[in-house]
């Protein structure tokens, strides 16, 4: 079995790579930036140049390579950025998105058997109100940022593919996901890394937060990558999965167990920069449609998710 997948090197996509290299599957990946090999845990990756600017390029690079699976990561995710360049973002993630569904669907014609997963994200529904929660599939999307209206776009192109074309797509759409290695930006990234900048001197024991208040839907990038590859094997095509656990928690809850888990004594201060405007209080997401149709269910507690995260951060 061969996979590729675009956005190897991110963060999901490293992970995503190691799973599928443990279970015997081979892997190759897209990525813009120069790196023949990508080095993990479980293997090796052959990385290829491409950006998935044009569909015969990107047609050439499946029907030479013959992979049975294909995993779309590739794309702009940054929700901040996606308002400093709207337009780079839609071109990021639909277009480029277009070009892919173009090249799978005259690859399928030749492998038949090909499967597609696309990743979006929970920002697709945006504003959600409370009587909603928790979110299914069929919450109407009320996207309240250009990056998650461009993956509510996505979301819709692979339903339109499946059904003029019949391909061989599902779309994935994930809710909070954490883990070591994750780039700043991130709650629980941003946490440790004060931390450990506290345990090794470079950082007053002051550690500045944003809202605490807020509750979000976590989930382990170990346990994602997991349910993309199930549900690349097992899921309907043509339809939409949240991936997430159902259990929201207070941003609160992830900082105490991060000072916990400190080896300092540490203040906590607000930083009213890290407030966001228009921040939803409570974002939680139903699985039940994921737990149905593959029997995935999230496994890492995230008490080990967040010592994971500090021991990764204390190494770097």
């Amino acid at each position: 079995m061969r996979a590729l997948i675009t956005g190897v090197q991110g963060f999901v996509g490293k992970y995503l790579a190691d799973h599928l290299l443990s279970l015997g599957i081979e892997v190759w990946g897209t990525s813009r930036q120069e790196s023949p090999i990508l080095r993990l845990k479980n293997g090796e990756v052959n990385v290829i140049i491409n950006d998935l600017n044009q569909t015969e390029d990107i047609y050439q690079l499946l029907h030479n390579f013959k992979p049975n699976y294909i995993f779309h990561l590739a794309g702009q995710s940054n929700v901040k950025h996606s308002w400093e360049d709207k337009e780079g973002t839609f071109y990021a993630n639909v277009n480029k998105t277009i070009f892919l569904l173009d090249a799978c669907e005259k690859y399928q014609q030749e492998n038949p058997n090909m499967r597609l997963l696309t990743v979006g994200s929970s920002e697709e529904y945006g504003k959600v109100e409370e009587h909603e929660l928790p979110i299914k599939e069929t919450t109407p999307l009320r996207p309240m940022s250009p990056y998650g209206a461009s993956k509510a776009v996505v979301s819709m192109l692979i339903q339109q593919y499946h059904k003029a074309y019949g391909l061989n797509v599902i779309h994935a759409r994930p809710f909070n996901h954490i883990g070591p290695g994750q780039s700043e930006g991130f709650v629980t990234t941003d946490f440790a890394k004060q931390v450990v900048s506290i345990e090794k001197g470079d950082k007053k024991p002051i550690l500045l937060v944003g809202n605490l208040s807020a509750k979000r839907d976590f989930t382990d990038v170990r346990d994602i990558v997991k349910a993309y590859y199930q549900l690349i094997i097992e899921g309907r095509m043509g339809e939409i999965y949240n991936v997430c656990s159902r259990n929201k928690r207070p941003i609160q809850e992830i900082l105490d167990l991060i000072i916990i888990n400190s080896k300092v004594n540490i203040e906590v201060q607000l930083d009213k920069n890290r407030l966001r405007p228009s921040d939803i209080p409570i974002y939680e997401g139903n699985n039940n449609k994921i737990k149905k149709h593959i029997q995935w269910e999230p496994s890492y507690p995230i008490e080990e998710t967040i010592i994971d995260i500090l021991n990764y951060e204390r190494t770097i």
